[in-house]
């Protein structure tokens, strides 16, 4: 049976003008986002949901974990300023504080690369490469320490992943609904929850109602029973996406919004509250009442 994405009633927001979400868990946490698959949008995930969190008021560092082909620099338009990255760090030519780029639409965000394009980290350096930051940026600053770091996971399952995921307590597991995607999301899971990460939630992207309601799309509830993961978010097909893409400016940053930057904003909503996502037919969704995006007013409360 077809179905359609809605958030459950705890997942509704408020405007941010009358509440802030309320924090869960022990801080900082490590997120680590990945998808197995290259192409599903996990980068962009990673940059929308690090301005989502930093303009919530939170502390956040992101991880650009793509040894030889970063491109979170580019998602967050501060490619001009990366000078140095965490291999200089490794290798003493500068402190770990001056390899961390600001942003500058925001002084609680901040980007780490791991290396340059072209270069590759030293062997020695082994799997334990990120963790060793993960805990160097911990002790970074004990007066305003961070909260949350995302670490942006190169595809594959190779080394990089290994690297990628080990010093991660979380994980958002981005796919889109189709069957490839899907295979590789749930030899990912399998691979993340033997390295001991049990807390995983999906990211359903690139979702195009018209060919869910046709039945040539696998619907977001049809993902989540296959995968038998928590549903953190649904993201609409947005030309919105690869317009903010190439202005190196976060989606959810726009205004007006795009329906696929509602989507972000919400996903990070929930991942600071430990929320998740309810779904339910699409008949039943018809029966509510529709303002806004139509079926995606519901990110609204509708």
């Amino acid at each position: 049976m077809s179905s359609l994405i809605l958030p459950s009633s705890s997942s509704l927001v408020v405007p941010r003008a009358t509440r802030r979400p309320h924090l869960a868990g022990d801080t900082p946490r490590t997120v680590v986002i990945t998808s197995g698959k290259g192409g599903v949008g996990k980068t962009t995930a990673t940059a929308n949901l690090s301005a989502s969190l930093a303009r919530l008021g939170l502390r956040v560092t992101s991880i650009d974990a793509d040894a030889g082909l970063r491109n979170l620099d580019l998602l967050l338009g501060l490619e001009n300023r990366v000078n140095f990255t965490a291999a200089d760090v490794f290798s003493g030519e500068c402190r770990l504080d001056q390899a961390l780029i600001r942003d500058r639409r925001f002084n609680n965000l901040h980007l780490l690369c791991l290396s340059k394009p072209r270069s590759k980290l030293p062997l020695s350096f082994g799997s334990k490469t990120i963790t060793y930051l993960t805990d160097a940026l911990k002790a970074l600053d004990p007066a305003n320490p961070v909260q949350f770091i995302l670490i942006d996971c190169p595809a594959g399952v190779d080394a990089g992943f290994v690297t990628a995921i080990a010093p991660a307590d979380e994980a958002i597991l981005v796919t889109t609904p189709d069957i490839t995607a899907l295979r590789d999301a749930d030899r990912v899971a399998g691979l993340l929850e033997c390295d001991g990460i049990k807390d995983i939630k999906i990211i359903v992207n690139r979702v195009r109602q018209d060919l869910v309601r046709g039945e040539d799309m696998m619907s977001p509830l049809d993902v989540q029973e296959m995968l038998g993961l928590p549903l953190l978010g649904v993201i609409p097909e947005d030309s919105e996406v690869i317009r903010s893409t190439n202005r190196g400016t976060p989606l959810v940053l726009n205004d007006p919004p795009a329906p696929a930057g509602i989507g972000f904003e919400q996903a990070a909503w929930r991942l600071v509250e430990g929320d998740t996502m309810t779904a339910v037919a699409i008949e039943e969704a018809e029966r509510r009442p529709k303002k806004g995006f139509g079926w995606f007013s519901s990110f609204f409360g509708g």
